[in-house]
């Protein structure tokens, strides 16, 4: 089927191709949500949109505590990125902006500098070392790294401090080398809290400088809450503008592929023969040309939206999942060993269902198509309760079959769903203690709990698809069938042309023929000649080879043995096309197509004139129910001509053939359903327009009455030509058809004909 879907598909690759650019992008947008939504918790609210761990403005006052920490290449390099600001050397603007500087001075950051990203975190730490003093020094509880060995050490320091002398004037006599000590130890146990915590508590140092200056953290707050919330909508409606043009692409593709589908099976089944026929049931081909071609469709466009875009989704949340919180990951491996277990057991129980619904389709149309088309023989029959009961055990069988996938299937949701939840409340939990440890935050885990369900989500959606692919499988095999079926008759390789010096003449040069399987042939050693402008009649019992002798004239089926020959030459050695473009053929079951009179009798020739169809129509019989008609030629006619009766149906179908005017015309048992009367004429009136046209006339009948004027009669009997010659000949010589015709006709009426 991959093959298959492959090949219909290679015309869409451009749409394919954008499909994949944006399934891209809005896998990248939904991964950037939690993203997004984690910021919001963790900077808009608990740090108050605080990003950075080195302030923009800081009193010079807590610039001399920093001092305290900082090295000299570090305190150059403060003074490089920072500028001493006063009150009268500061902008109105400035003054605005930090209103501590009316009292104090504020060292505020150059804008046309980069820092160096090292100093960057040495100024981080350092602003941690400050910030944890000046709450041991104001007994706030709030303490980073409480329990290390440092601060026990600075906490029984400031005990024996004399009262004028404050904790950084201790330091600040302690020997550069000590400090230095002090500052790695204290450094290993804030890493030892995590990034992300540090990071808040370096941004409380911040917010907690910005509100001594005076500035507005409210304002900063509500800034990065909002511009966070507008890319998260622009994200949001980005994901869905491409979730929306992936739909339409892939609708487009899998609609696309459907079409070119159907008419390439169509196309082939136009091309089958009567054994390519007889191999497909015509309610299986209906099947596979509808039904499964639209299983097919399903899987292209689930592919496309979900295949695809899964392992995207997936992968890229692992990769965020394992950056951000690796503690966790084990989770996420558990909770895909329970799915991929309960997907196993669910795939092992609907399989072997899946293999059997379309047969079961196949079965429901096949009883349904009989019971439509024999609907006047159940009537008469008074067979409704038996048709009634085929068709409800038909119709039962699909039923349960079908509730068993779709329970089963159903079972499935609640259960994810189950297991998708205990997985949230298990993270909720295990996160829960790594919050109150002080390794995560809050948004951290908001993340991590959308990521891991993005994870399973993409499980399950590929696990969906792989449930469905089997039935897939099966219909794309069934459309597959029809479609590599070897045509058992073809053109040749080299056509050849007609003779026209032969036109008309039709010869079988001792034909046999055995249908495909069978053990007996149906026609032996049949050899005869047909010649323009003459009638040559075949009658005999049923099952004597009439109605397969002349299906092989137009290349229904290919001889097995012998040859024919039409105007002098092999018809297996010409086009299929020309042979039956010199043929008017009429069968033996009046057909007749939805539309009108007129559009019906055109079937073979679309330019004929009203004229070519009211002669036609009289000369077999037909004009005489057709002026009744109100709107003559442009009468309705329903499918397969319910709305007409089967001698009229015979008759326009008599009169389609004519319209052709072929150079050979083929009636098979087409006259059955015209009374003798109407006969009587149509074959007057054909024997006329044969003697003008030179056209050449086989006719199969069961009624010696039809062909008693022929030219030539051919008798057949248990396949085999017993007799051949004129009704009087025959009657003479010929035993079997003496038979038929004493059978039929009294000897007055045979004497008197």
């Amino acid at each position: 089927m991959t093959r298959l879907i492959v090949r219909y598909c290679k015309p869409f690759l451009a749409s394919i191709v954008a499909v994949m650019v944006l399934l891209f992008v809005q896998a990248q947008t939904e991964l950037a949500l939690p993203d997004y939504m984690s910021d919001i918790v963790n900077t808009g609210i608990q740090t108050g949109g605080i990003t950075e761990g080195v302030p923009k403005a800081l009193r010079a006052e807590v610039y001399e505590k920093l001092k305290t920490f900082l090295n000299e290449d570090e305190q150059a390099r403060f003074r490089q990125y920072y500028e001493l600001k006063s009150s009268s050397s500061a902008t109105s603007a400035e003054l605005e902006t930090y209103p501590i500087l009316a009292q104090e001075d504020v060292y505020v950051q150059k804008d046309d500098v980069e820092m160096d990203e090292g100093w960057r975190q040495s100024m981080t730490q350092s602003g941690l070392l400050v910030m944890s003093l000046d709450a041991m020094m104001t007994d706030d509880s709030s303490l980073v790294a409480e329990n290390s060995q440092e601060m026990e050490d600075l906490k029984a320091m400031l005990e024996q401090l004399p009262p004028h002398m404050t904790l950084y004037d201790a330091l600040g006599m302690m020997p550069r080398e000590q400090i230095d000590e002090m500052r790695t130890n204290m450094n290993e146990q804030f890493t030892a809290m995590g990034e992300s915590t540090m990071d808040a508590a370096a941004a409380a140092f911040v917010k907690a400088e910005y509100q001594a200056i005076g500035m507005d953290t409210d304002a900063i707050q509500n800034q990065y809450i909002l511009i966070s919330g507008v890319k998260m909508l622009g994200m949001s409606l980005l994901s869905a503008l491409c979730a929306i043009l992936v739909g339409l692409f892939a609708s487009r593709i899998a609609a696309g592929v459907g079409k070119d589908m159907r008419g390439d099976v169509f196309r082939k089944v136009e091309s089958f023969t009567s054994t390519e026929f007889n191999r497909f049931s015509t309610a299986s081909l209906i099947t596979r040309n509808t039904n499964d071609i639209q299983q097919v469709q399903m899987v292209i466009v689930m592919f496309i939206r979900i295949v695809i875009y899964a392992p995207i989704i997936g992968f890229g949340a692992l990769v965020k999942v394992l950056n951000s919180s690796v503690s966790m990951t084990w989770i996420i491996a558990l909770v895909l060993a329970v799915i991929l277990g309960l997907i196993m057991t669910i795939f092992a129980i609907v399989m072997p269902k899946f293999k059997i619904v379309q047969k079961l389709i196949d079965r429901l149309n096949l009883v349904m198509r009989e019971f439509l088309d024999g609907m006047p023989v159940i009537r008469a029959f008074n067979t409704q309760e038996h048709e009634e009961a085929k068709f409800e055990q038909a119709n039962t069988d699909i039923t349960k079959t079908n509730l068993f996938v779709n329970r089963t299937m159903a079972a499935m949701m609640p259960v994810m769903m189950f297991v998708m939840n205990g997985v949230a409340l298990l993270i909720i939990w295990v996160g829960g203690h790594q919050i109150d440890a002080g390794t995560m935050q809050i948004g951290d885990i908001m993340a991590f709990i959308q990521y891991t369900m993005q994870i399973i989500m993409a499980f399950l959606m590929i696990s969906m698809v792989a449930i469905m692919l089997p039935r897939a499988a099966v219909a794309g095999s069934r459309v597959k069938e029809v479609l590599d079926c070897e045509i058992s008759i073809v053109d040749p390789l080299q056509p050849q042309s007609f003779d026209d010096q032969k036109r008309g003449w039709v010869e079988f040069d001792h034909v046999s023929f055995r249908y495909p399987g069978a053990e007996e042939a149906v026609l032996h050693d049949v050899s005869f000649c047909a010649a323009p402008g003459e009638t040559t009649a075949f009658i005999g019992s049923t099952g004597s080879g009439k109605s397969t002798l002349i299906n092989l004239v137009p290349r229904f089926y290919d001889v097995s043995e012998g040859k024919i020959l039409v105007d002098g030459v092999d018809v297996r050695n010409v086009k299929q096309h020309d042979l039956r473009d010199k043929i008017g053929y009429v069968p033996q079951k009046g057909v007749l197509f939805s539309g009108t009179i007129a559009s019906n009798l055109r079937y073979a020739k679309e330019d004929a004139t009203s004229e070519e169809l009211q002669s036609a129509s009289e000369i077999a019989q037909a004009w005489e129910f057709i002026s009744a008609k109100p709107e003559q030629f442009d009468e309705p006619i329903a499918q397969g001509g319910t709305n007409v009766s089967g001698g009229q149906k015979q008759r326009l179908s008599i009169a389609r053939a004519l319209v052709k005017q072929p150079e050979i015309y083929i009636f098979d048992d087409s006259f059955s359903a015209l009374d003798f009367k109407t006969d009587a004429k149509l074959r007057k009136a054909l024997g006329e327009l044969t003697a003008k046209t030179q056209a050449t006339v086989l006719i199969v009948a069961q009624r010696i009455a039809s062909i008693m004027h022929a030219d030539r009669i051919v008798v057949l009997d248990q396949g085999r030509i017993v007799g051949m010659g004129t009704h009087e000949e025959l009657l003479k010589n010929c035993e079997v058809y003496q038979e038929i015709a004493y059978s039929q006709l009294s000897k007055e009426e045979l004497n008197h004909e």
